[in-house]
Formats: C-alpha cells, sequence, structure tokens
C-alpha cells in the first residue's frame, strides 16, 4: 500500500509542472508568428503624427525630470527610428518605395520631435535650438504660401 500511496504522491507533484511545460511549450513554439514572412506596411502620416507626438512627450517629460536635453532627444530620436524601422521597414507612405537612410531617418526624427516639443513644452528646448528649428520653419513658410496659390 505504501508504494501506491508514494506512487500517487510522486504523480500529483509532477503532473502539474508537466502540465504547465505543456502549455507553456505550446504558446512558444506553435503560436509564434513569422515575420519575415510578412510584407511590412509604409508609415502613414498618422503612424508619424503618432511616433512624433510620443517622442515630444517624453522629451517634456524628461526635461521634467532633469534628464539633460542631449541624452533626452537621443532616446526619443532613437525609439522613433526604431519603431519606423521596425514596425515600416523604414518605409514612409509619402516617399512610396524609397527607403531613407538612417542618418536621414535621425535626422528628420529629431526635427520632428523638436518642432513638437515646442508646441507643448518650450521650456525644455535649449534656447539655440528653438532658435534653429524656427529659422528652419521660417525659411520653408514662402513655399508653402507659394504652394498653395499654385494649387
Amino acid at each position: 500500500m505504501k508504494s501506491g500511496l508514494n506512487s500517487l504522491k510522486l504523480f500529483k507533484i509532477l503532473f502539474f509542472p508537466i502540465c504547465l511545460f505543456g502549455f507553456i511549450l505550446d504558446i512558444n513554439l506553435f503560436n509564434q508568428e513569422i515575420y519575415a514572412n510578412k510584407k511590412l506596411k509604409p508609415a502613414l502620416e498618422e503612424d508619424l503624427y503618432l511616433y512624433k507626438g510620443m517622442g515630444a512627450s517624453y522629451l517634456c517629460i524628461a526635461s521634467k525630470a532633469g534628464i539633460d536635453f542631449p541624452k533626452a532627444i537621443g532616446v526619443a530620436t532613437a525609439t522613433y527610428v526604431q519603431v519606423l524601422e521596425g514596425k515600416h521597414g523604414g518605409l514612409i507612405k509619402e516617399l512610396g518605395d524609397t527607403k531613407l537612410e538612417r542618418e536621414k531617418l535621425f535626422a528628420g526624427a529629431e526635427f520632428q520631435i523638436v518642432e513638437t516639443a515646442l508646441k507643448y513644452c518650450p521650456e525644455s528646448i535649449p534656447e539655440d535650438v528653438s532658435k534653429k528649428v524656427n529659422e528652419i520653419l521660417s525659411d520653408n513658410q514662402p513655399t508653402k504660401k507659394n504652394n498653395k496659390k499654385n494649387k
């Protein structure tokens, strides 16, 4: 009788871990999507708006938390670019099938994040950076007005 009782205890002790292992194995091995075969969709204007808003939000919060501007903008920009590359393969709908080089993605992302952050937390942006962005924006204003007249 004792041997039957011991084997029953052993069965009860091992049953739960074996079932749990089988369940975890099923989730991890059989239900994973294969991303290499997926066609990535280019980022739409709405996607870019979301990413730059998130980057600007991070920049504002990090600045208020005492993180240096170069570090904060670096993290925000790197995150923006990683999402753009990971989710969209670095493609932007407005550019068609042209994939931007990583340096251009970083430069564009940094500019968009700072431009957006200037609207929400201008005190978080250093004066020299703010001036540069405003100069670039003012230089592009006449071009936008001319394009509207031509349409």
